[in-house]
């Protein structure tokens, strides 16, 4: 165990692990005519973009997500903005990057990304979705209520939980999100916020268990 992961005990990284892996959705990647780079605090969703573009999976992409409270601080002009310029640095041409700086929240990153490549002249018929890792069947559910004529396919960087802690340095937070995401994969489908998806029993038991562990800062009432 490394040091970022010191005030979790063994038992609640197995279940941490449990809840990661079922939040990747292991998607095989194909050639899509549009991706979706989801804001969030992680620059790594940028990094991940930059390297399916040079792939050749997809020729425009659109980086969407205004603020929040987590990110204020970290990206001041808005996390679109500040992927747009990190995609840029990693070798992205500026002309192949649309903007959406306002989303507020997942749906919204569909709805308003949607709009931008409409008004670019871009109907995609397939969409390769960029996301912090633990949020790939987040997006994809909320993506299929919202767009379900689209194709969707979803992508992240290619990272153990392990590493993942390593990058972000704090194990606490991403515990948090974690159970966070999944009681909105759970809870978000009866507000018709995303389709249902299928909770294997021992992902919902370790949900369940870090819940009452104190893993609650990113729960929704």
């Amino acid at each position: 165990m490394t040091e970022n992961q010191q005030t979790i005990s063994e038992d609640q990284w197995r279940k941490a692990k449990l809840i990661w892996d079922y939040h990747q959705m292991g998607h095989d990647l194909a050639p899509a005519d549009a991706a979706i780079g989801l804001g969030s605090h992680d620059l790594g969703v940028a990094t991940a973009t930059a390297e399916l573009y040079h792939a050749g999976l997809f020729p425009t992409v659109v980086f969407t997500g205004g603020n929040s409270p987590t990110t204020r601080a970290r990206f001041p002009r808005g996390e679109a903005v500040h992927f747009r310029e990190h995609a840029i640095e990693l070798g992205v041409p500026a002309e192949a990057i649309l903007l959406e700086p306002n989303a507020a929240n997942t749906g919204q990153n569909i709805t308003l990304s949607r709009d931008v490549l409409a008004g670019a002249g871009i109907t995609p018929t397939t969409v390769l979705l960029v996301s912090k890792p633990y949020m790939e069947r987040r997006s994809f559910a909320t993506a299929r209520k919202l767009w379900p004529e689209v194709e969707v396919l979803c992508a992240s960087e290619p990272l153990e939980l392990d590493d993942y802690l390593k990058s972000i340095g704090d194990a606490k937070l991403v515990l948090d999100m974690l159970v966070g995401d999944l009681q909105r994969v759970v809870e978000y489908p009866k507000l018709g916020f995303a389709i249902a998806q299928d909770v294997p029993e021992d992902v919902h038991d370790a949900y369940e268990s870090l819940i009452r562990d104190g893993f609650t800062s990113r729960l929704i009432s």
